[in-house]
């Protein structure tokens, strides 16, 4: 328990023997429960996994019982996919086990080993102070942390910032791809898991899915940490399938975000889109067939709006908060 809050944190793994039990091992002391998520390894992941928890002692759980008393358990509880579900799936199945559960606060951390245990704190505190209902690692706040990074993965890592502030909203939050964060249960039940992407592109489609629930998120200054692990991740083919994700993600939030609250407080965008929706759907309707130089004005306009609309966003209220280094 983490100052009268309950913790699980949920370890990924794929192939991963060698470097999973050292970050099983590595998990803080106030943490209650770890899920550890074997995603259909094919190597010996899965051996290492069962093995340190059997090394871990049975605790008496934080959770209370009916009667008041508490229940002996295994800290860590091992979870095996059949099917390779990609890292989306293996962070959704370790959610779906906090939730089960019933901890107030889950964290994700990868089991290469990239996650520093002693930066978890400073990833709960934001949290249980009310600041923000998810936080997360950024790597790119300074100099001195991305030194580590070869210029590749921090071209790509910039890119990735720009592409995911304009489809959440998000636009003072860096670092997306960082998959060191942790999130409250009561904003994570709101978020249908099933509707995640599966793969990479998970974190991302979580900070749109919080844009949309109106949360706030922290970003928590870190340093990268790069070991004799490989990446999972080949930018050259990942930048252009998350860009069109993000695209979809972006278009769909804008909707969902349009039919929520326009009635409320409608913007002059969000009042043009919502005529220019009606306009169309009205033509569609009536099975007209719309001349070209309408075809071409409409794209214009919708492209202007959507311009708008990135600009009212940028200068609106930004629910993302930094937490730096002596915080």
């Amino acid at each position: 328990m983490y100052r009268d809050h309950t913790v699980g944190v949920v370890i990924t793994a794929y192939n991963e023997e060698g470097l999973v039990g050292d970050v099983i091992d590595s998990v803080p002391s106030f943490v209650d429960e770890v899920y550890a998520v074997d995603d259909c390894s094919t190597d010996n992941t899965w051996a290492e996994i069962t093995e340190h928890m059997a090394m871990a002692p049975a605790e008496t759980s934080s959770f209370p019982l009916p009667d008041g008393g508490h229940r002996s358990q295994r800290r860590v509880v091992p979870v095996r996919h059949e099917q390779n579900r990609g890292v989306g799936g293996a962070i959704k199945s370790g959610f779906q086990e906090a939730l089960d559960s019933g901890v107030d606060i889950v964290a994700v951390m990868d089991g290469d080993g990239q996650m520093d245990p002693a930066h978890l704190d400073r990833l709960l505190d934001p949290i249980v102070d009310g600041r923000a209902s998810y936080a997360k690692g950024n790597r790119l706040a300074k100099r001195s942390h991305i030194e580590s990074m070869s210029w590749f993965r921090l071209f790509g890592n910039v890119l990735l910032t720009i592409l995911t502030r304009i489809a959440s909203g998000y636009w003072r939050m860096r670092d997306p791809q960082n998959g060191y964060n942790a999130i409250d249960t009561a904003t994570l039940e709101r978020i249908p898991l099933s509707q995640l992407h599966d793969r990479y592109g998970f974190r991302n489609d979580v900070l749109i899915r919080l844009s949309v629930e109106g949360a706030t998120i922290a970003d928590v200054t870190m340093p990268a940490v790069y070991g004799e692990e490989e990446s999972g991740i080949h930018y050259t083919a990942f930048i252009p399938r998350l860009s069109w994700l993000l695209l979809g993600r972006f278009f769909w939030r804008l909707r969902t975000e349009l039919r929520r609250n326009w009635l409320l407080s409608p913007s002059m965008s969000e009042s043009a889109s919502l005529f220019a929706g009606l306009v169309i759907t009205a033509r569609l309707r009536t099975r007209e067939r719309t001349p070209p130089w309408l075809t071409l004005l409409g794209t214009v306009l919708s492209g202007l709006l959507v311009v708008f609309t990135m600009v009212e966003e940028r200068y609106a209220n930004d629910e993302t908060i930094s937490i730096e280094d002596n915080e």
